[in-house]
């Protein structure tokens, strides 16, 4: 009897490999600012608000340009988009390696890098679940979020090390290069649908319509998206939280962890590496949120994941010091864990929300995360300044999770009602009649999250 051939892995694994590749590229400019706040001061005099001024216009950007670029992967396709936003990224890193006035900084951090980054942000990881799977949407989602926020810190000792031998130019030209690497796996193997190659969504079943929906793209639809969105509560609900969940994680940590720690005397590099920690244990603690996304009620997970952060940022400002302690490990453990847990459950929100257009609702959303990240980047640097020390940062943080952890339980309670109400994901424009089988599908997909 002839052996049977081993068994293929279903193309949309492929396509979520490339994905988290592609994420982890795009993240290495993200640890830039943290390392390389300190040196750019020394060598050109410039305040700590003023490299936070470029992290501002960066993670603006960051989250402005997120619903479009969902909106233009509708219209151009997912791998267009993605080369253009490397290629961006790229070409971003290279000239800030040569910048010699601060707005050159702002230009090239700020306007060039932050356009490319936002055009493969959070937007992009629901737009590729969304298309490709129908099974392990929250566990995948876990796991591409997980390459973003993992790829960002974990490249952080290494720029470091190369910032102290090297310089900052030289650590600039190394992220040029890795974003400018990961450009011919994209064109090689990323896919627009499933239909492209002749098969179904991971998971799909004949009554999951997969097929793919001709849409005209750009930036009507877009602004289309933030008006439905802005029709509903919980869009509002969730774009506070994740404004907060934004500011204390890139804008806050993310930002200003290295400066303040350098200020109780701790070496730059012991800090970038507690930074690194946290990035791996981020994997772990999102793609464990994934799963629990796909169990248990996603409000209830964002309200404990808000609180325990609330928590820990509350005790910060006790565990810097020259030194790690064990106290200090937990911190990094905890936030490790917590990092972004908080975007599984919120994309899977947004999809029990907003069905089909959730990709490019959820951009919106995430613009918010990114404006609340920029407004803390640029705030806890004018702190600093003024004050001498990051502590009212970390202690204000704190206070803005728990009003976060209000929100979801809102959410919850929102949430709660439409199911009550019958209100299915796919009434995205306020139509009361459906298909029987449309609507079955679309009961079967929320039943599922």
């Amino acid at each position: 009897m002839k052996p049977l051939p081993p068994a293929r892995p279903h193309r949309a694994w492929i396509i979520a490999a490339v994905t988290f590749i592609a994420m982890i590229g795009a993240a290495g400019f993200r640890s830039v600012p943290s390392v390389m706040m300190d040196p750019l001061h020394m060598e050109f005099g410039w305040s700590h608000a003023t490299v936070g001024l470029a992290m501002t216009i960066n993670m603006t950007l960051f989250g402005v340009i997120s619903p479009f670029s969902a909106s233009l992967m509708d219209r151009l396709g997912i791998r267009r988009v993605v080369i253009a936003a490397l290629a961006l990224i790229a070409v971003g890193a290279w000239f800030s390696s040569y910048i010699l006035y601060s707005w050159q900084l702002l230009l090239t951090w700020g306007v060039l890098i932050g356009v490319g980054t936002g055009s493969m942000s959070m937007a992009f990881v629901a737009t590729v679940t969304s298309r490709w799977f129908v099974a392990r949407r929250g566990l995948v989602s876990g796991i591409l979020t997980a390459a973003s926020a993992t790829g960002q810190l974990v490249f952080l000792p290494v720029l470091a090390h190369l910032t102290e031998s090297l310089g900052w130019r030289f650590a600039s030209l190394v992220v040029a290069l890795a974003a400018a690497s990961v450009i011919p796996v994209v064109a090689l193997l990323m896919r627009d649908h499933p239909h492209d190659v002749g098969v179904e969504a991971y998971g799909a079943t004949p009554a999951d319509p997969t097929a793919p929906k001709v849409s005209r793209g750009g930036p009507g639809v877009a602004i289309e998206a933030l008006l439905l969105g802005a029709r509903k509560p919980v869009f509002w609900l969730l774009a506070g939280s994740f404004a907060i969940c934004g500011a204390t994680t890139n804008g806050l940590i993310g930002t200003h962890f290295i400066p303040a720690a350098t200020d109780h005397s701790m070496p730059a590099t012991t800090a970038a590496s507690l930074l690194a920690l946290v990035g791996v244990f981020d994997v772990g603690g999102t793609i464990a949120s994934g799963w629990l996304t796909d169990r248990v009620a996603p409000a209830l997970l964002l309200v404990t994941y808000y609180l325990g952060r609330g928590v820990a940022l509350l005790a910060l400002p006790s565990l810097l010091s020259p030194g790690t302690t064990p106290s200090t490990w937990v911190f990094v453990l905890f936030y490790g864990l917590d990092w972004v847990a908080t975007v599984p459950p919120t994309i899977a929100l947004c999809r029990r929300a907003f069905g089909d257009r959730s990709p490019v609702v959820y951009g919106w959303v995430f613009a918010a995360h990114q404006c609340g990240a920029a407004i803390a980047a640029s705030g806890a640097g004018w702190i600093r300044d003024r004050s001498g020390t990051y502590d009212p940062a970390f202690y204000i943080a704190a206070g803005l999770c728990a009003v976060a952890a209000v929100l979801c339980w809102a959410a919850a309670a929102r949430d709660r009602a439409r199911v009550t109400d019958g209100d299915g994901p796919g009434r995205l424009s306020g139509r009361v009649s459906r298909s029987a089988a449309a609507l079955r599908a679309n009961l079967e997909d929320d039943a599922r999250l």
